[in-house]
């Protein structure tokens, strides 16, 4: 008996119309980029590519918070997100370099929770995607010492006009300066999480929940400029109860 037979019999409550297939995909990622991208193009909250980020910090405890996903790469398998490498998630991935990674979509009813190593993104990622980001956003990036206490608002103030004042940025001006007039600083940059494990989830309302669990192996290898990176191998699913 096929799962669209069997739902046949179930009470409303427990019926699906969006699940996964009856024959999982050999790979997660197209099904979690198809999810992602529906997710940005239906607008379904202010951030669609936010995600959790779960390290672990050198003195063994966990710490997590919510950061924005700027790069799904399905193949071969990783997502991208920036910040400060100075800062306790920095320290963090330094010590221990490693991450738990969930993206929620209440409204969507869907969830991916991705598991594995971490590495820096090369030197072109950062600076590329730093090259995009607003005047008010690169200077941010070196006004503030992320996760470091400061006596008050006013001295963070301060350290942001002293990054405008040294980089000639006005920040009333109508237009933006060239990306070049505020470079990236060296201690911001991008990281790879690569997916070790994933799993995808559909919510039902009575919590009989469709997942599914997909494990794969990495092998160290130095990718195209140099970086750490891995060479994966094939992907294992399965399904889990809920």
């Amino acid at each position: 008996m096929s799962i669209d037979t069997a739902q046949q019999d179930l009470p409303e409550a427990f019926r699906m119309e969006d699940r996964l297939p009856d024959n999982l995909p050999p790979d997660p990622f197209p099904t979690f980029a198809r999810w992602f991208n529906a997710a940005h193009e239906q607008k379904i909250q202010p951030n669609p590519n936010a995600m959790t980020v779960a390290t672990i910090d050198p003195d063994g405890f966990p710490s997590a918070r919510i950061v924005l996903c700027k790069y799904l790469v399905e193949d071969p398998g990783y997502v991208v997100f920036f910040t400060n490498r100075n800062s306790r998630k920095g320290s963090a991935l330094d010590t221990h370099p490693r991450a738990a990674v969930v993206f929620h979509w209440d409204r969507f009813d869907k969830q991916v929770r991705i598991e594995g190593p971490v590495v820096e993104s090369p030197e072109s990622e950062s600076n590329r995607y730093f090259a995009t980001r607003s005047a008010g956003k690169r200077i941010g990036a070196w006004s503030s010492d992320q996760s470091k206490p400061i006596a008050s608002r006013e001295a963070l103030l301060k350290q942001v006009k002293d990054a405008q004042t040294r980089f000639g940025v006005d920040p009333d001006a109508e237009t933006e300066p060239d990306p070049e007039t505020v470079p990236r600083p060296p201690h911001w940059g991008g990281y790879r999480v690569w997916a070790e494990r994933m799993e995808l989830w559909v919510g039902n309302r009575s919590r009989i929940h469709d997942r599914a669990l997909w494990t794969r192996e990495l092998e160290p290898a130095a990718g195209p400029e140099g970086e750490d990176s891995f060479k994966p191998g094939a992907w294992s699913a399965t399904r889990l109860q809920p």
